[in-house]
Formats: structure tokens, sequence, C-alpha cells
């Protein structure tokens, strides 16, 4: 019987300290494998392209290039690869520009090992992690309100929650896919957002799903 395929993860900081207790805190886990550890952007995208890791621990106040001007290189280049975004504050630009660039999440760094664990688990699975403090700067960030959403808005995005796709919300509502894409970009539009991630987060978080 084959071995469970372990979580390729690599270590992007250019604190020695944070880079060690993330080590420390990786190589103690049974279904994880640091793959590698670099200090600054560049490094980092150099390196992905020898380790290739499934996920990617981020963080975002580097020097030359920063979190999520890398982050953005890296998701053009291997767009597989997911990115967790590490960072010790929380601003709604800071997170969107985060989302924008193509992070699968947003921690912070006091988070403890058991919701780290569980945030690289979920974004090597494809879900979205936000920290509760990354979603309430990204609400208050963004300036339309949820009232200006149509109701089949409203039902494209539940659907989108449930993560259906185009075509298949399109077969759920009886509409055409092109109709659906419409409805997306009101919704994008009105909440001020530019992914799925970005539109599931803050429906989440107002209870609009």
């Amino acid at each position: 019987m084959s071995q469970p395929q372990l979580i390729r993860v690599m270590i992007v900081d250019d604190h020695p300290l944070a880079q060690a207790g993330a080590r420390h805190f990786l190589n103690a886990l049974s279904d994880m494998e640091l793959v590698g550890e670099a200090s600054g952007g560049h490094e980092a995208l150099e390196l992905c392209a020898r380790v290739q890791p499934h996920v990617v621990l981020m963080d975002v106040a580097m020097p030359e290039l920063d979190g999520v001007a890398t982050t953005q290189i890296l998701k053009g280049r291997y767009p597989e690869v997911k990115v967790l975004m590490l960072t010790s504050f929380s601003e709604g630009d800071l997170v969107q520009r985060a989302m924008k660039a193509g992070a699968s999440g947003f921690l912070l760094k006091n988070a403890t090992g058991l919701e780290l664990a569980g945030a690289i688990r979920a974004a090597y699975a494809g879900r979205t992690v936000m920290a509760p403090e990354a979603t309430d700067a990204l609400v208050q960030a963004v300036r339309h309100t949820s009232a200006d959403l149509t109701e089949r808005e409203r039902e494209v995005l539940a659907l989108m929650a449930e993560g259906l796709s185009n075509a298949q919300i399109a077969e759920r509502l009886v509409v055409s896919s092109a109709t659906v894409k419409f409805h997306i970009g009101g919704i994008f539009s009105k909440l001020d957002v530019s992914s799925r991630a970005e539109a599931i987060a803050l429906a989440y978080k107002r209870k609009l799903v």
C-alpha cells in the first residue's frame, strides 16, 4: 500500500527567528514536508522552480520584493501552487492586494500551530483561509454595501460559496453561462473584489450566504 503524499511546504520570510519557528513546527508534522526556505522574494521565485512546493508560507513585509508582489509573480508562473500570506498586522488594503495577487489565504503571525497546520491543509485542498482579523479588515475596506446586490446576484453568490462552477450555476438557475458571468461581474463590482475567494469571504462575513 502506497504512502499518502506529503504536503510540500516552502517558507519565505526575511526574519531568521520566524523561519526557525516555522521550520521546527513543520518538521513535527507527519503529513507535511519542508522542502525549502527563502529569505526574500527573488530567492523564493528561484527556489520555487527547484523544490516545487504545494503550499508557500509567504511573509508580507520583505525588502526589495514584498510578499504581495512575489505572490503575483509566483502565481503567474506556477498557478497550481497555493500561497498563504503571513503578517504581524492586518489592513484592509493589504488583504485586498494579497487576495487579488492570487493568495489562497491570509493569517496573522500570532496564529497558533493548530491554526497554521489547518490553514496549510485547507489551502492544499483548494480552500480559502482567512484569519478573522483579516476578514474584518477586508470588510472595512469594501466601499459598497451588500444591499446593492440584486436577488439574482445573491443567488449566484450563494452557489459560488457552495463551490459550483459557472456552468453548474447556469444549470442550477436554468440560465446561460454568459448570464452567470454577467451576474458575477456585477457581484465583483459591487463588493469591490476581483476573485471568487474575496467574494465568498465577504459573503460569509456579512452572512449573505
